[in-house]
C-alpha cells in the first residue's frame, strides 16, 4: 500500500517474507507464522509480548454508599450514590466519559431482551405468560448526575451505556470528579436470573443477597480500542480499569455483610466475641467460626416484628487496586475463616490471606467441611503457577446453582439435599465451582484481560489452572475439563450432519463472546485442553511453567491481549508455537491422523536355498492373504532374524549361532492393494 505513494527511487524490493505471503500456497500452509493475524508491535505492546516503555492505562476511584430496603416496596430495593474520580493516564484528550449501566440489561427494551429467542410448546405456564405480559423492570433509575460541586452534567443513556459530556476536555494527566445517584429494584435471581440478585426463603421470610454490577461504573479506555462500550448482552462479561474503592453498605441491623475489601468498622457491626474470633481466624491454620451456627439460627428465626425492630447498620469496606466490587448480605449467614500464607520465598515477602466463607444452614454439612479449605488451597496453588495473590482476603459466598466472580469475593453453588445428604456429583461440583470462581481472582481480576472480546483469556486460562489445582487437591479428582479425551466429541462436530455442516455449530476460540454457539466448550474446555497438551506434550512442564508464569508476572494489574499471551509464551520458552495457536485458536481443525500404507519388513538369510524357500512362501502368502503370526515366525524358524511383536514395527535383530544362521539383508512385503483399500475405507478422523 505504501509503495504506491513512493517514487520509484525510494521503492525497495519485496522481501522474501512478503513474496512468500503472496504465494498461492501461503493460505493453505498450516505452519505459516501469525504475522498477518497479530497486531503490529508498538511502544505500548512489544514484539516479545511484554508491556512497552510507553504502556499506559486509566484509573478510576470510587466512594460508594448503598442501602438495601426489603420492607417498604413490592420487592427489595437498592438505593445508591457515588463519587467517581477519573484519572486520564492516557496521551489522549477526552471530550466525554462512558459508564457501564449493566443493571439496564433487565429493561424490557435492552438489546439482550430484544434478541432473546425461544420456543412455545403445546402448553405454557402462567408464570411464563406473566413474564411476557409484564417483564421485570430492573434497570437503573438515574436521579442525578453532577460535577463535584453539584452542578448538573449533560448525560445520554444508550441502553447499558451512559455518556457524560464534559464541560471541557479532560487533558492527559488530568483528573475529573463527578457524582451519580440512582435506585433500582433488586432482581429475584431464582425467577429472573442474573449474575447477582436475591434468593428468597418464603418459609422463613428471609433473603440472601448477592449484589454485583450494582453501580454505574467507568467503561475501560484502552490503547488498542479506545472506549470499551459494547452493549452488555449477558454472555460477554466486562473489562474494567483498576482503582481504589470505599464502599458503605446499609442493611437491616441483624444482617451479616461480606464484601470486596477489608472491613473498616468492626466495632460498630460485630460483637466483642465475634471480633475476638475474627482476630483468631487471621492466624488460624484451620477454619474458625466468626458467626457461629447458633448465632445464625437465632438470627433467621426472628419474628416479623422482631426483624422490623433491629434497626439498621452500615458496614464499611475499603479495597485498593481492584477493578470492581461486590457484596453479599443475609441474616442467615454463618461465617468462618482461616489464614493462608502466600509468597514464601518471594522478593515481596509473605502475604497472609484471610480466607473466608459465608453460608446458611442449607449449605451444610458440605460448606462447613470444605468451602474455606478449598479457598485456601486455590489461593496457594494458583499463586504457584501464576503470580502471588496480593489481596488481604478471599471469600466464598453460598448460593443456589450459580458461580460468579468479583475481586476478593465470589458467589458459588453447591447445596445438599434438605436432609443434609449429598451425592459425589454435588460434592465435587461444589469444590470445582469454588476453585474456579476463587481462581478468577487471578484471571481476570489481577491479570486483567478483556472478557467482552476474548472470553477464553479469563475463562480458558482459569479453567486450565483450575484443572491443575483440582489434581493437586486430589490426584483422582474427576475434573470435568482438561483431559484431551473429554473434548474429542466437541471438536469432531456433528457426525450426523451433512459433510459441509459437520462443524456448523463450532467456532474458533478467537471468536467474540456474543457469537459463540457452544460457550462452555469454546471458551472453557477447548483452551483448557490446548494448554494442557501444550504443557504435557508440546513444550514440557519446565518450559511451559516458566513461560506461563512470565506472562502472569508481566501482565498482572495490566490489560493483556491474545497477542501478548501468544508472544510471551514463545519469547520466554524459545519455542515456535505459531502453528499451535493457528490450529487450536484460529481454526476449528482437529488432529487428523490415519494410516495410509502398511509395510512388513524382515531380515532375509544369505543362504540361497533358504532365500528361495522364503520367496515361495511369500508368493503363497500373497495368494492366501495376510497371515501375520506365520509371517512373524518365518525368520526365527529359519534360524535367525527378527520376530516382530507388532506387525509393522521392526524389532531388534537376533542371531541364533546355535543353528549357524545369520540374517543380513532386508526384504519387505507390502500389504495387498485390496487390504489397503479396505483399511482406507474404514479410516476415521482422530480428533484430539
Amino acid at each position: 500500500m505504501l509503495n504506491r505513494h513512493l517514487s520509484s527511487s525510494y521503492r525497495r524490493p519485496l522481501s522474501p517474507h512478503v513474496l512468500a505471503q503472496q504465494d498461492q500456497r501461503y493460505g493453505r500452509d498450516k505452519f505459516r507464522q501469525l504475522d498477518q493475524e497479530l497486531p503490529t508491535p508498538n511502544e505500548q505492546r512489544t514484539a516479545s509480548g511484554a508491556p512497552g516503555h510507553a504502556y499506559w492505562q486509566m484509573k478510576a476511584d470510587y466512594n460508594i454508599s448503598v442501602e438495601i430496603d426489603e420492607t417498604t416496596g413490592p420487592m427489595p430495593k437498592l438505593t445508591g450514590k457515588e463519587t467517581i474520580t477519573y484519572h486520564n493516564q492516557s496521551p489522549d484528550k477526552l471530550d466525554y466519559l462512558w459508564l457501564q449501566l449493566d443493571q439496564n440489561i433487565f429493561e424490557p427494551g435492552s438489546d439482550a431482551n430484544q434478541i432473546r429467542t425461544g420456543t412455545i410448546g403445546d402448553s405454557v405456564s402462567l408464570d411464563q405468560v406473566s413474564k411476557w405480559v409484564k417483564p421485570f423492570e430492573g434497570g437503573y433509575k438515574i436521579t442525578s448526575v453532577t460535577d463535584a460541586s453539584g452542578g448538573k452534567l449533560k448525560y445520554t443513556i444508550n441502553k447499558t451505556m451512559m455518556r457524560i459530556d464534559l464541560p471541557k476536555p479532560l487533558a492527559p494527566g488530568g483528573t475529573y470528579a463527578f457524582k451519580v445517584e440512582w435506585w433500582n429494584w433488586i432482581n429475584d435471581r431464582m425467577k429472573v436470573g442474573g449474575r447477582g440478585g436475591y434468593e428468597y426463603f418464603p418459609e422463613e421470610d428471609n433473603y440472601i443477597y448477592t449484589i454485583a454490577q450494582f453501580y454505574p461504573r467507568m467503561a475501560a479506555y484502552m490503547d488498542y480500542s479506545g472506549w470499551m462500550h459494547k452493549q452488555f448482552l449477558g454472555a460477554g462479561e466486562f473489562t474494567l480499569d483498576f482503582g481504589d474503592y470505599t464502599l458503605s453498605i446499609t442493611v437491616p441491623g441483624d444482617h451479616v455483610v461480606a464484601s470486596t475489601g477489608v472491613l473498616q468498622n468492626e466495632s460498630a457491626v460485630l460483637t466483642g466475641e465475634q471480633r475476638s474470633r475474627l482476630a483468631k481466624a487471621r492466624t488460624a491454620s484451620a477454619p474458625v467460626f466468626i458467626v457461629t451456627p447458633d448465632e445464625a439460627k437465632k438470627n433467621e428465626a426472628k419474628s416479623a416484628d422482631a426483624k422490623k425492630s433491629v434497626g439498621k447498620k452500615t458496614w464499611t469496606y475499603k479495597a485498593t487496586n481492584v477493578r470492581d466490587v461486590a457484596f453479599a448480605n443475609s441474616r442467615k449467614f454463618m461465617w468462618d475463616g482461616m489464614n493462608q500464607p502466600v509468597g514464601e520465598g518471594s522478593k515481596a515477602g509473605v502475604t497472609n490471606v484471610l480466607c473466608m466463607s459465608f453460608y446458611p444452614k442449607e449449605g451444610n454439612p458440605l460448606w462447613e467441611q470444605y468451602s474455606t479449605k478449598v479457598v485456601a488451597h486455590t489461593i496457594k496453588t494458583y499463586s504457584k503457577y501464576t503470580c502471588d495473590y496480593i489481596y488481604p482476603v478471599a471469600q466464598s459466598i453460598h448460593t443456589d446453582r450459580i458461580g460468579m466472580e468479583y475481586p476478593m469475593i465470589c458467589f458459588n453453588g453447591g447445596r445438599p439435599e434438605k436432609d443434609g445428604t449429598y451425592s459425589e456429583r454435588t460434592k465435587y461440583g461444589m469444590i470445582g465451582v469454588i476453585t474456579h470462581e476463587v481462581g478468577h481472582n487471578f484471571f481476570p481480576m489481577i491479570i486483567n484481560s478483556d472478557e467482552r472480546q476474548w472470553t477464553w483469556m479469563d475463562e480458558g486460562l482459569n479453567t486450565f489452572v483450575q484443572y491443575l489445582t483440582e489434581q493437586e487437591w486430589d490426584r483422582d479428582y474427576p475434573s470435568w475439563r482438561g483431559k484431551p479425551r473429554n473434548i474429542v466429541d466437541y471438536m469432531k462436530g456433528d457426525p450426523n450432519a451433512a459433510p459441509d455442516k459437520v462443524k456448523a455449530r463450532i467456532e474458533p476460540i478467537m471468536t467474540n463472546s456474543e457469537s459463540i454457539t457452544q460457550f462452555g466448550n469454546n471458551a472453557y474446555g477447548k483452551p483448557c485442553t490446548a494448554l494442557n497438551i501444550l504443557r504435557e506434550t508440546v513444550m514440557g512442564r519446565e518450559l511451559f511453567d516458566h513461560a506461563f508464569k512470565t506472562y502472569c508476572e508481566r501482565w498482572k494489574f495490566k490489560h493483556p491481549t491474545p497477542a501478548d499471551f501468544f508472544r510471551t509464551m514463545e519469547d520466554a520458552s524459545g519455542v515456535d508455537l505459531d502453528w499451535f495457536w493457528r490450529g487450536w485458536f484460529y481454526t476449528t481443525d482437529h488432529v487428523d491422523i490415519s494410516i495410509e500404507n502398511l509395510k512388513y519388513k524382515r531380515m532375509d538369510p544369505r543362504d540361497p536355498l533358504q532365500a528361495e524357500k522364503l520367496k515361495r512362501e511369500d508368493k503363497s502368502a500373497r495368494s492366501a492373504g495376510p497371515q501375520p503370526r506365520a509371517q512373524q515366525d518365518r525368520c526365527a524358524a529359519s534360524g535367525g532374524g527378527t520376530r516382530p511383536q507388532h506387525q509393522g514395527f521392526l524389532q531388534p535383530l537376533r542371531s541364533d549361532h546355535r543353528h549357524g544362521a545369520r540374517c543380513d539383508g532386508v526384504r519387505e512385503m507390502e500389504e495387498r492393494p485390496e487390504a489397503r483399500r479396505t483399511r482406507a475405507a474404514e479410516r476415521r478422523p482422530a480428533p484430539l
